[in-house]
């Protein structure tokens, strides 16, 4: 067997020992005792390494927006690993960096003109974070210091995004993390809008929560608010009608920078629209390279980055950056997607397609212990009863169901069960998602 069979077939089998690697966000003895594991992908499916073909209705993790093993993205990073592996991008540079940024200028909200490029949803988290304390201090407001975020709010693992974050179990373990951060309350209301479809129709108050922490804290010290527009690792959290306008006009109102964490929504999740509401940083990752290479991406104002511009030519702006800030692999796989995402109307598919979305998923209301369903785009979310003193027992034993039993790939986070499909799925693919999903739920009950 040659080396190359030999990775191939270690690719594709189950591995004979488990141990060594700590798996990320996993209960990992359980994990271990009856893996899940995935050994190929192509279009809306995985296989497993028994063999089976798993209908994949999470998009990977929220970033598989285009499928799976798509040829024009293969091809551009086969091509480019054998052209050009690594360059550095700190006082070098190679073209493509240059190239993506001026696409995705292209394709941002109007105003958003300036890319800094990162590795992870993390990171841009980070990035966007000290990019606005950064901000005021070059223009004379260096009090500037505190941080707004939100409960439920999930942006990353970082520690500034843990900080703003409002996830208790990626916060409790770890320490006082940043001073001077607060948070907004949150906007998942289901006794008012359970199994609303789309945007839910109350709460819009809750965007108030700024005036009061501004009347606490004083405006003069407040950098910025971030804030997802739709929560995703919380379990698919909707923005009342409103509510991010209105954020919008607090923050202008006071001069607070208004961060919008994009890693889920981004790429074409909800479609072409930001709500009708344009930020001043958008955080990026996941969508912009189809999961295919790690890579995240920070779009900013021109107000932003030319604040930065003054002094000497000769002196760094920005004391800021990673080893693989655009990296030559992860452009070229983010070139390729924009290009796929651009030939095959993908941004268009949340829109297309989200009727019938809607109709699907709601038509699970009714199923035992099923409390609430939320939708918006192409996503999705049912939350299940939780079961007395076994809190997130049901959503994983659902999971794990649709898995071995159903051959359907689900996210859950506690009792909620959460859906992301790829945007190229057709009307028979969201049938399919839903009969699995709902003979899951009843395997459950």
């Amino acid at each position: 067997m040659t080396p190359a069979d030999d990775l191939a077939h270690q690719a594709t089998a189950a591995p004979e020992h488990t141990d060594a690697f700590w798996m990320p966000f996993t209960a990992n003895r359980q994990f271990k005792k009856t893996p899940r594991l995935l050994a190929s992908a192509e279009g809306m499916y995985y296989r497993s390494t028994d063999g089976r073909e798993i209908l994949d209705g999470t998009g990977g993790l929220w970033c598989c927006n285009a499928g799976h093993a798509r040829p024009r993205i293969v091809k551009a990073i086969q091509e480019q690993a054998a052209t050009l592996d690594f360059a550095p991008t700190f006082q070098m540079g190679h073209p493509l960096p240059f190239v993506l940024a001026e696409r995705l200028k292209a394709i941002a909200p109007d105003g958003l003109d300036h890319v800094f490029f990162t590795n992870s949803g993390s990171e841009s988290v980070d990035t966007a974070l000290k990019i606005a304390l950064a901000y005021h201090r070059a223009r004379g407001e260096g009090q500037r210091t505190r941080l707004i975020g939100r409960e439920k709010g999930y942006h990353g693992v970082g520690f500034g995004g843990i900080s703003v974050g409002g996830m208790v179990n990626n916060r409790k373990f770890f320490g006082a993390m940043l001073p001077g951060v607060d948070h907004l309350r949150h906007t998942l209301d289901i006794a008012r809008n359970g199994f609303n479809r789309g945007l839910p129709k109350h709460g819009i108050e809750l965007a108030e929560d700024l005036e009061r922490l501004v009347q606490l804290h004083d405006a003069s010290t407040i950098a910025a608010v971030i804030v997802e527009p739709i929560s995703g690792s919380a379990g698919v959290v909707l923005p009342p009608e409103g509510y991010l306008k209105r954020l919008r006009e607090i923050c202008d109102k006071h001069g607070i920078l208004l961060i919008f964490d994009e890693v889920i929504t981004g790429f074409g999740r909800v479609g072409k629209a930001c709500f009708g509401v344009t930020p001043d940083l958008i955080t990026t990752a996941k969508g912009l390279t189809n999961g295919a290479v790690p890579m995240g991406a920070v779009f900013a104002s021109g107000k932003i980055h030319d604040a930065f511009m003054h002094g000497p030519e000769g002196a760094i702006e920005l004391f800021h950056g990673y080893t693989y800030s655009g990296h030559p692999l992860a452009c070229a796989a983010a070139l390729a997607t924009l290009d796929t995402y651009q030939e095959e109307g993908l941004f268009e598919k949340a829109i297309e397609l989200g009727g019938y979305w809607e109709d699907a998923i709601h038509a699970l209301k009714g199923l035992p212990n099923v409390i609430d369903i939320r939708n918006y785009g192409l996503i999705g979310a049912v939350e299940l009863a939780a079961r007395e003193g076994a809190p997130g027992s049901r959503g994983y034993d659902a999971f794990n169901r649709a898995f071995h039993d159903q051959n359907l790939m689900v996210r859950c986070t506690g009792d909620v069960l959460a859906l992301s499909p790829p945007l190229i799925l057709q009307k028979e693919h969201i049938d399919r998602i839903f009969d699995r999903l709902a003979a899951t739920i009843r395997a459950t009950a």
